[in-house]
């Protein structure tokens, strides 16, 4: 009897045991569910219905994917007070630095030829040159046409400008870049001259097409050696022929030269842009945009992203009847995912937005005629509209541009 009472007695003191661990246990998992409740805890059976500022949703159209709606990254719907005194300061010292020109990091130009560089020899021939593509492209065209004439000790003839592209400028070289500065500025590089001799002006000549980003083997070699039967050579195109890498200093330099020292402006064009300049930078600090969204770059770069299935046919339509634009058949979507297309005038506001360019920013859109039209420039003009004080911060294209800026009655 005394056993079975001892171990009726620690059966006891260890239920008691028990006991009090399980009201512990639950006492202290009753006070972490209140300082985390349970609806802070994510509901996996409603995981789909998110709040709507984190819903992505698109429309399919064809075989592109639109999106309707933006990505808002989260944030708190009332921050701290101490935050929102530091809010108009950080928003000030940030609009300081959207505006400041960025650092130089100790560059200096470095385009003066070297000591063993000499005055152009003996030319053996003449080079005429094609350019091809929009102005920036033909300036570049350019610069490297005169280090290649360098390169095969040719006689440059003033290049002829693109007359074939799709806004069809009938302007010459004389009419944009000042000619007799060109031919000045490179006297001690290349030989340029105005026209070809009258002796040499039915002479047969031999049109090439120079190969895409070469090097000097292929000009001082291929090309050269044409020389031995041709007095004239014609370079049928002038963009990208020369390589970027792996060219001596002194023709690097030269193109350089010719890119920020001989191609200047004609007068009146640089009269012209010191005009305008002045008369938006009078109104503050102002961004000038290149949307890029004209209807020939669109054609031909395949994009169609956010257009109707009319205006892709369209474009598709100018590409098919544009003999010299070899490529024909381009996927929009892949075109678009390889990153090959410009950003719409849409994602381009959403872009400044997110830079944190404030909706009173002036924006002058040089270009041509966007694609579309107002309708097509709603969703930026909709971010950056024209402000109060009545300054066209907004340009629809160039003529838009050009009223911008003569808007006060002007001339």
């Amino acid at each position: 009897m005394q056993k079975l009472g001892r171990r009726a007695l620690v059966a006891l003191r260890r239920l008691l045991t028990a006991a009090i661990c399980a009201i512990a246990l639950l006492a202290l998992l009753s006070a972490h569910l209140r300082a985390f409740p349970f609806s802070c805890l994510p509901r996996i059976a409603g995981s789909r219905n998110l709040p709507t500022q984190y819903e992505i949703k698109y429309q399919r159209q064809g075989t592109e994917r639109s999106w309707t709606q933006e990505l808002v990254p989260p944030h708190f719907s009332k921050p701290p007070a101490s935050s929102r005194k530091l809010d108009g300061a950080n928003r000030s010292s940030h609009s300081v630095k959207l505006w400041k020109p960025p650092p130089n990091r100790n560059f200096v130009p470095c385009t003066e030829p070297g000591l063993d560089y000499t005055p152009p020899g003996g030319s053996r021939g003449y080079l005429l040159v094609s350019t091809n593509g929009g102005l920036n492209q033909m300036r570049a065209g350019i610069c490297d046409m005169v280090a290649v004439a360098r390169i095969i000790n040719a006689t440059l003839v003033i290049p002829e400008l693109d007359k074939r592209s799709f806004w069809q400028d009938t302007s010459n070289f004389s009419d944009v870049f000042d000619e007799d500065h060109f031919i000045n500025a490179l006297a001690n590089d290349v030989r340029v001259i105005r026209k070809l001799p009258e002796e040499l002006a039915t002479v047969a000549r031999a049109v090439k097409y120079f190969r895409s980003w070469s090097g000097m083997d292929y000009y001082q070699n291929e090309i050269a050696s044409m020389w031995d039967e041709h007095k004239v050579i014609r370079a049928a195109k002038s963009d990208s022929r020369l390589a970027n890498n792996n060219l001596p200093p002194d023709i690097q330099k030269l193109r350089c030269r010719a890119c920020y020292g001989a191609l200047r402006f004609a007068p009146k064009i640089e009269a012209m842009g010191k005009l305008l300049v002045d008369r938006m930078r009078a109104h503050g600090p102002y961004i000038a945009l290149h949307l890029r969204y004209e209807k020939d770059m669109l054609a031909f770069s395949g994009c169609t992203h956010d257009l109707s299935e009319s205006e892709a046919d369209e474009l598709k339509l100018i590409r098919e009847n544009t003999s010299h634009w070899k490529v024909k058949e381009i996927d929009p979507v892949e075109q678009r995912s390889r990153g090959y297309c410009p950003l719409t005038p849409k994602e381009v506001g959403i872009f400044l937005a997110a830079l944190g360019y404030p909706p009173n920013t002036p924006i002058y859109i040089a270009a041509g005629e966007i694609y579309g039209g107002d309708s097509r420039m709603a969703g930026l003009r909709a971010r950056y509209p024209v402000n109060e004080k009545g300054i066209f911060g907004f340009g629809g294209g160039t003529s838009a541009f050009y009223e911008s800026c003569f808007s006060n009655g002007r001339s």
